[in-house]
C-alpha cells in the first residue's frame, strides 16, 4: 500500500495550526490542510505491512486498539497516494458515517495501533481521512442518496449523537421510514454541544451533514424529551412505530461531594460547554459570553481527558484571569511504558490544544498532576473563593490503589469557578424508568454487544447509553450495528454490514 520506500523517505507531517494567541481570538476551526500533494505524500508513507493493525478495532488491556469501526486504512492511503480520490472517498464511507466528524475529533487509535508506529512517528491516518472526506464535500461529491425502495416500517431513533445519527442514516438507507427525537433545540447530541466549535464546526461541518440526512429522508423532531414530555411517552412511541432504538448518551455527570459544593460558582462541565455553544450559536459568534462564563475569573478545572481540554480552552476564549487543571493520576511517562506496548493505545504525555493555548497565555502547562480537592471555599454570600487541594500518592492496600495525602502538601489556590470534568456515570434514568428496561451494574441499559436488544422486543439501545462513556467511533460502531439487528428484526434478514 502507497510507495514501497515512502515510510523510509518522507516524514510525518501533521495538518498545520494557527498560532495559539492567534487561534483564542475567536470560535473557529484552527486546523488547516496541507496542499494535496502533501496528503499524497503522507498517504505514501502506509505500509504493505501484512497484518494492518490500524483496522482490527480490537479491545487491548481495556482500551481500543485500532479502528473501532474497521476503516479500510491501507487501501485509502493508496488510493489518494495515486490521486485516486473519489475511490478513496467511496472507501471511507464504506465503514465510516461521519468521516467529517472523526477526522477532526477522534483521538486516533488507529494511529496508536499503526505498524510503523513502532519504529517512526506513525502514519497521519486522521488528517488523511478528513481531507478526503472534506475533498468530497469541496468537489460536490456528497450528495442526497435515496433508497431504492420503501419498507413500510417506520423506525423512532432517540437520541441525536453520533450513535443515533448512524443508526438512523443506516436505517434509512435501509428504506425505513425513520424518525429522529432530539430533547435540544438542535440535532446532534454531543457532536452540536458537548464539543466546542473550534474543534468541530457546528454549522459547516454538523449541520451540514444534518441537512444531507433530512434530504435522503430522515425526519428529524427537536424538542422533543422522551421520558418527560407527556405527548411522547414510551407507551406512544410503541404504539407508533414498529421498533424504537435508544441512543441517549452517559450524560450523568460524575460529581464531587466535597465540603462546599453547594458554593456558587461550581458547575459540571457540559454544563458549561453546552451553555457557551448555545449562546454563541444563538448569537452567530459576535463576541460575546454566555451569563455563565469564566471571564475575568480563576477558573480550576478538575479532571483530563477531552472535555477538560474543552473546558480549558473555553475558558481561555472567554478571556478567564487563570487556568488551572487538576488531575489526580500521575503525569504519563514522555514514552511507552514496559507495561504500554505497542498495539495498545500509546498513555504517554502530550499537550492537547487546550493545554497548548493555556502555555502560550500563561507560560506553562495548566496541568497538575496527583493532587486531590479537599474542600471548596465561599464567602458569606456563597460565592466561591477558592480551593483547599493537597498532593497524593497511590497506595497499595490489599491490593487495591487507593490515594493518600501526602503530609504537609495542603494548600489554597483561588477560584471563582469549578468546573467538574471527571468523566460520566452512565444515562439519565428518566427514559429508563418509563420503558421499564433492564440495567447492568454500572446503570447502563443492557442490551449485548452484537445485538443490541434490551428486555423489550423491538427496542433497541446503543452507544454511550449501552456501553458507558466512549469516544465518538465507538458510538458510530454501535449506531451501525444497532441499525443491523433493528433491520434484522423487522425484516428478518439484513444487508446492512
Amino acid at each position: 500500500m502507497g510507495k514501497p520506500t515512502g515510510f523510509l523517505e518522507i516524514d510525518r507531517q501533521t495538518d498545520s495550526e494557527l498560532d495559539p494567541l492567534e487561534r483564542l481570538k475567536n470560535w473557529k476551526e484552527f486546523k488547516i490542510h496541507g496542499e494535496d500533494s502533501v496528503r499524497r505524500s503522507q498517504g505514501a508513507r502506509c505500509m504493505d505491512c501484512g497484518t494492518p493493525f490500524c483496522h482490527t478495532g480490537h479491545i487491548v488491556s481495556g482500551m481500543a486498539s485500532g479502528c473501532p469501526i474497521n476503516n479500510l486504512i491501507p487501501e485509502w492511503n493508496d488510493l489518494i497516494y495515486r490521486g485516486r480520490w473519489r475511490e478513496a472517498l467511496e472507501r471511507l464511507l464504506k465503514t465510516n458515517n461521519f468521516p467529517e466528524f472523526t477526522g477532526r475529533v477522534c483521538p486516533a487509535p488507529c494511529e496508536g495501533s499503526c505498524v510503523l508506529g513502532v519504529i517512526e512517528p506513525p502514519v497521519t491516518i486522521k488528517n488523511n481521512e478528513c481531507a478526503i472526506i472534506d475533498k468530497g464535500w469541496e468537489e460536490g461529491w456528497m450528495t442526497p442518496r435515496q433508497p431504492e425502495t420503501r419498507t413500510g416500517k417506520k423506525v423512532a431513533v432517540v437520541g441525536s449523537g453520533p450513535a443515533g445519527l448512524a443508526c438512523a442514516d443506516q436505517l434509512n438507507q435501509a428504506g425505513h421510514e425513520v424518525t429522529v427525537f432530539e430533547r435540544a433545540d438542535r440535532i446532534g447530541g454531543l457532536l452540536m454541544y458537548g464539543i466546542p466549535n473550534m474543534k468541530l464546526d457546528k454549522e459547516e461541518v454538523v449541520q451540514r451533514r444534518v441537512d444531507l440526512m433530512a434530504a435522503e429522508g430522515v425526519v428529524f423532531k427537536t424538542g422533543v424529551h422522551i421520558g418527560k414530555d407527556p405527548e411522547w411517552t414510551a407507551e406512544k412511541l410503541r404504539k407508533d412505530f414498529d421498533a424504537i432504538v435508544l441512543c441517549c448518551g452517559a450524560t450523568l455527570g460524575r460529581d464531587l461531594p466535597a465540603e462546599g459544593r453547594d458554593a456558587k460558582g461550581i458547575h459540571l462541565a457540559m454544563e458549561f460547554l453546552t451553555a457557551n455553544t448555545s449562546h454563541q450559536l444563538d448569537h452567530q459568534f459576535d463576541g460575546s459570553n454566555p451569563s455563565l462564563n469564566a471571564t475575568g475569573k480563576d477558573v480550576v478545572v478538575i479532571g483530563g481527558g477531552d472535555t477538560g481540554t474543552d473546558c480549558v480552552g473555553t475558558s481561555l476564549r472567554h478571556g478567564c484571569k487563570s487556568v488551572i487543571q487538576l488531575e489526580i493520576m500521575p503525569k504519563p511517562p514522555l514514552e511507552r511504558a514496559a507495561n504500554n506496548p505497542w498495539p495498545e493505545w500509546p498513555k504517554v504525555y502530550k499537550m492537547d490544544y487546550g493545554q497548548e493555548e493555556a502555555a502560550a497565555v500563561q507560560g506553562d502547562d495548566p496541568r497538575q498532576y496527583l493532587v486531590n480537592t479537599k474542600r471548596f471555599l465561599k464567602d458569606e454570600a456563597g460565592n466561591l473563593t477558592g480551593l483547599e487541594i493537597c498532593n497524593i500518592e497511590w497506595v497499595n492496600e490489599g491490593g487495591r490503589f487507593s490515594p493518600k495525602e501526602i503530609e504537609g502538601s495542603a494548600r489554597i489556590i483561588p477560584a471563582q469557578l469549578v468546573l467538574l470534568a471527571m468523566g460520566f456515570l452512565g444515562p439519565e434514568q428518566e427514559i429508563v424508568e418509563q420503558f421499564a428496561l433492564e440495567t447492568d451494574a454500572r446503570s447502563n441499559v443492557k442490551a449485548e454487544h452484537g445485538k443490541f436488544t434490551t428486555n423489550l422486543p423491538g427496542v433497541f439501545a446503543a452507544g454511550d447509553m449501552r456501553r458507558g462513556q466512549s469516544l465518538v467511533v465507538w458510538a458510530i460502531n454501535e449506531g451501525r450495528g444497532a441499525a443491523r439487528e433493528c433491520d434484522r428484526f423487522l425484516m428478518g434478514v439484513t444487508g446492512l454490514p
